[in-house]
């Protein structure tokens, strides 16, 4: 209990920290003028306003959910082979994959740890009767998986470290708080040992086990962007429907009952449909109205928030969900999402996850290969069938013409024609250099197969010599 005390007691400090570093943002002139109390930017975030903001707000969402989407996009195949026989490790693994529905559980991790500093799986086994055994270490090596839980940094809060120092883990958590929710809303909180948690960090600053939430850096900017979009509405709101000032005749004298008609008309003018005024005595003159264009300032804050997340600013706006028609903002999208693959989710989630499971004894252990699997992704960089249907035409196109030259041989080979102007690679000139032999070689045995054939035709329709001396014989006679 005491050192649980006093390790809270140190995360408290950590915190405080932490509070009084961000009570520095926005300072200048010797903290004579605070630009984020000026601004109304909100210095000490939280997963809570990180979490609100991607709930709550397009744009928040997007950052979050694009590269997540297109990261987990198409089959999670695990190989220990590369041929078709399929391994008893690799069969297991789709078995475990879709009885728990492994991959969205693998999407959920990915969208907690990117909203807080980390995110958590927790591994169900069956080697507890009551949720106190938790905070036991897993054991033994013929465990079974019963589920997995992603978990955010508020349901699986870090309550004791290591603190062993000649212990391989000395500094990490060891226990862990897990409160887990069932779908009637209710609760239960217990402590949960770290054989039993995967835990998740993204862009890792200060240790290895809190990283930064992706929102962080451009939440101002989420900000500001809720003020050009919100405050563009309201202004076309408040100045798109032109405003009226009415004028009394001077020579007319308004009674108390004219002037509570005049407002009651006004009241249904401006709050229902009715577009006309019965009046007498009263003028009104429009008044000019007031709006202007955002764009050009919501650009601005887009283009900052796609330098600093990486995300292209028309696939962050969603412009080009159909179809690209920037081909460079496919290419650097294609190259962020591959790795992000490889540097986050499968040496952070997919690898470990695996490891654990054979270490327990989930899964077995692969055989082939030393022992060494792979993880296969869909490919990014494929393209579709219409894009490949528009290739091979201009290609067939190209080709044809090249033929038509008798000495364009001469000028550029077919094989440099081939890579260089058809953009083939190596490999597939190769291929198509084989064929094409195979295919000569076919046509020259096929030509030699009809000569032997007509030969023997011909060979057929001539007399043989013995049966014309017979004739000659019987026409002498």
């Amino acid at each position: 209990m005491k050192k649980e005390l006093e390790q809270r007691i140190q995360v408290l400090s950590t915190l405080v920290t932490r509070m009084q570093l961000a009570g520095q943002l926005g300072l200048s002139y010797d903290g004579d003028r605070d630009l984020y109390d000026i601004l109304g930017y909100k210095a000490d975030l939280t997963y809570n306003d990180f979490y609100l903001q991607w709930k709550r707000q397009d744009i928040a969402k997007a950052i979050i959910n694009r590269p997540i989407s297109t990261t987990w996009r198409g089959p999670l195949q695990i190989l220990e082979v590369d041929d078709a026989e399929v391994t008893p490790f690799e069969k297991a693994w789709e078995e475990l994959a879709t009885t728990l529905k492994i991959k969205s559980k693998f999407i959920a991790l990915d969208r907690f740890t990117g909203l807080g500093r980390y995110g958590v799986l927790f591994f169900g086994f069956n080697d507890v009767q009551s949720s106190t055994q938790f905070e036991t270490a897993v054991q033994g090596t013929n465990n079974r998986l019963l589920y997995v839980r992603a978990l955010n940094e508020v349901d699986c809060q870090v309550v004791e470290y290591e603190e062993d120092v000649r212990n391989e883990r000395y500094g990490s958590p060891k226990i862990y708080s897990v409160t887990l929710k069932n779908a009637q809303g209710a609760s239960e909180t217990m402590r949960v040992h770290h054989t039993r948690i995967l835990h998740v960090v993204d862009s890792p600053v200060e240790n290895d086990h809190f990283g930064t939430p992706r929102l962080e850096a451009v939440y101002n900017r989420l900000q500001d962007l809720e003020k050009l979009t919100g405050g563009s509405a309201e202004m076309f709101w408040r100045g798109a429907r032109p405003g009226y000032n009415a004028k009394v005749d001077p020579e007319y004298t308004l009674s108390t009952e004219d002037e509570d008609a005049l407002e009651e008309q006004i009241e249904q003018f401006e709050h229902n449909l009715k577009r006309i005024f019965y009046n007498e005595g009263v003028s009104l003159e429009t008044l000019a109205q007031q709006v202007s264009d955002p764009k050009n300032h919501v650009d601005v804050q887009i283009q900052m928030i796609s330098a600093e997340t990486g995300i292209p600013k028309r696939i962050l706006t969603g412009s080009e969900r159909g179809e690209l028609s920037s081909g460079q903002d496919a290419d650097e999208w294609n190259a962020f999402i591959q790795t992000r693959r490889e540097e986050f989710a499968e040496l952070l989630i997919v690898r470990p996850f695996i490891d654990v499971c054979i270490k327990y004894g989930v899964l077995p252990k692969p055989t082939a290969n030393e022992g060494i699997y792979s993880v296969a992704w869909q490919d990014l960089f494929s393209i579709s069938e219409k894009d490949k249907i528009e290739v091979g035409g201009k290609r067939t196109e190209a080709l044809t013409k090249y033929a038509a030259q008798p000495e364009a041989h001469l000028v550029v080979p077919p094989q440099a024609f081939f890579e260089m102007f058809l953009g083939l690679t190596p490999d597939q000139v190769t291929l198509i250099a084989q064929m094409r032999e195979e295919a000569l070689k076919e046509e020259m045995k096929r030509q030699e197969q009809d000569d032997n054939d007509m030969f023997d035709e011909e060979d057929e329709d001539e007399p043989e010599e013995d049966d014309e001396i017979i004739e000659e014989d019987d026409t002498e006679e």
